[in-house]
C-alpha cells in the first residue's frame, strides 16, 4: 500500500492531511511522520521534518510537490489531472519554491500555530518526545 506521510505535530499539516482523508479519494495512508514505521519505509525523521514524502507500493519515493502529485496521480479522474499538472515541468519548477515558502511560514497559515514553526528537537524538548 501507498503512504502519504506529513509532520502530525504541526497543525496546518494536520489540517492538510485531513482534507486529503475527506476529499481526495486514494487508497494510500495518510500518516503523521510520528506515528509512522519509518524504517520500515526507508525514510528518516529529518526527510519528514523537511517535507510531505510518498512511498509508492512500487517502492517509488517522492517530496514536496512531488509527493503531492504523486498521491493526486493514486487518486479519483480529476484529482490525477492535478496530479499530472504538478508534473509539468514549468508548473513543478515553481511548485517547489511555492512549497519550500509554505514550510517555512507553515506556522502562518490558517490552522497553523507557533510549534509548526519549531524544529522537532525543540517541540520534543518543550512538548515531549514526538509520538509518545
Amino acid at each position: 500500500m501507498s503512504t502519504f506521510v506529513y509532520d502530525g505535530d504541526c497543525a496546518f499539516c494536520t489540517r492538510c492531511a485531513e482534507f486529503i482523508e475527506r476529499r481526495i479519494p486514494t487508497d494510500a495512508r495518510v500518516v503523521p511522520w510520528q506515528f509512522a514505521d519509518l524504517d520500515r519505509l526507508g525514510l528518516t525523521e529529518a526527510q519528514c521534518e523537511e517535507a510531505v514524502q510518498w512511498v509508492g507500493s512500487d517502492g517509488s519515493r517522492a517530496a514536496g510537490p512531488d509527493a503531492i502529485a504523486a498521491l493526486l496521480a493514486s487518486s479519483g479522474r480529476g484529482w490525477r489531472l492535478a496530479g499530472a499538472g504538478l508534473r509539468i515541468p514549468p508548473v513543478r519548477a515553481v511548485a517547489w519554491p511555492a512549497y519550500r515558502w509554505v514550510a517555512r511560514n507553515r506556522h502562518r497559515m490558517p490552522g497553523g500555530t507557533a510549534a509548526c514553526s519549531l524544529p522537532q528537537e525543540t517541540r520534543d524538548r518543550l512538548y515531549g518526545p514526538s509520538g509518545d
